[in-house]
């Protein structure tokens, strides 16, 4: 009988942190699942020669999610004798030409299990997002105590936003 007690009381305790951290690092969460999946399609940078150019806020949202700091504006920057700057190029734009290697021959453009894969990716971040708000929910449902887990939220939430604002 002692076993089960102790079994029990570790699976309380568990459950416990589980609630703790997770409610914790749920705006994490949220944050990476979506500017990960802004950033499945390239919806975060441009390239030369195309039309579509990112608002500031994905282009900032996804500097954030990969390099961990925010990016500066893009815009034409003034050199020494008034000359126009180029804007720095995006990691595709410096990476070597890669071989033809994962496309099978007479394939043009993406190979078609890469684009499945991303779409599945992008499922996997809507449902991370939708887990994590029911996690949230469930925790303000079955929890004794509102302020701990809105305590939890907001520590969760300031944090990572106060680091940010000293790197800057």
């Amino acid at each position: 009988m002692q076993g089960a007690s102790n079994s029990v009381a570790w699976l309380k305790l568990a459950r416990q942190w589980h609630l703790y951290l997770g409610t914790f690092f749920a705006p994490s969460i949220l944050f990476f699942a979506f500017t990960g999946s802004l950033q499945l399609f390239g919806l975060h940078e441009g390239h030369r020669g195309e039309a579509y150019q990112p608002p500031a806020w994905i282009q900032r949202l996804g500097s954030l999610h990969k390099n961990q700091k925010v990016a500066e504006r893009r815009g034409p920057a003034q050199g020494v004798a008034g000359e126009q700057k180029r804007p720095p190029e995006s990691d595709e734009a410096r990476r070597p030409p890669r071989p033809e290697a994962g496309r099978r021959s007479g394939e043009r453009g993406a190979n078609k299990f890469t684009l499945a894969l991303k779409w599945f990716f992008l499922a996997m971040a809507v449902g991370l997002i939708f887990s994590t708000l029911l996690g949230i929910l469930m925790a303000f449902q079955y929890n004794r105590s509102r302020a701990l887990v809105w305590g939890l939220l907001i520590l969760g939430t300031v944090i990572p936003v106060a680091l940010i604002v000293l790197m800057t």
